[in-house]
């Protein structure tokens, strides 16, 4: 596999990061974690969302980035027991070593350019019924999603909607059982893996 950024998804300043998710924790409870999940936040930036998954969860947390410094910066910002490990997502089923309950990918799924291969990466970690989560910024311009007065988010062209994810990750074998809002510009899709 290459070992390529996926494109439109840079990771933003940190400042810019705490204005979209000032409360990380409400985002996630809202997408259903309970204590006792194991997870993988893949591509996880710099932590914004692993920090706060390693403090809310018992079950192992695997943060995954291809980006050493990104890296860095998410295992400065957590003082939880996370397992970092530095790959390109589609590796994921090589560098993940046993089942967990969710994979969550955040404000990433719109670059990736093999999403339905990404998608059956996932599932091959899942454990019978896990759920794949999907945070995505909802379909409309950069001027309608402004972040600290600037617009923000993927080009237009790049946002999909909850309809437009399924139609990418359903042929890998999970099946969309809800969408949840995240206000203000975000969704999120979760996927699950037939028990």
């Amino acid at each position: 596999m290459s070992k390529l950024f996926f494109p439109a998804t840079a990771m933003p300043d940190a400042d810019w990061w705490q204005a979209l998710w000032p409360d990380p924790g409400c985002a996630l409870r809202k997408l259903g974690f309970k204590p006792e999940m194991s997870v993988v936040d893949l591509c996880c930036g710099d932590g914004h969302f692993t920090a706060v998954l390693a403090k809310m969860l018992n079950g192992p947390v695997y943060a995954l980035d291809i980006d050493p410094s990104l890296l860095a910066q998410a295992k400065a910002r957590s003082c939880e027991p996370v397992i970092w490990i530095e790959s390109d997502a589609r590796e994921l089923p090589e560098r993940v070593d046993s089942l967990v309950d969710v994979v969550f990918i955040a404000n990433t799924f719109h670059g990736v350019p093999e999403q339905t291969g990404l998608a059956k990466a996932v599932g091959k970690v899942l454990k019978p019924g896990g759920l794949f989560m999907v945070v995505n910024w909802h379909v409309a311009g950069r001027e309608d999603t402004p972040v600290l007065g600037q617009p923000r988010g993927p080009r237009r062209e790049l946002r999909m909607s909850p309809i437009e994810v399924a139609k990418k990750v359903e042929p890998a074998g999970l099946e969309l059982i809800r969408v949840i809002e995240l206000p203000p510009y975000h969704y999120g899709a979760i996927f699950q893996k037939p028990a």
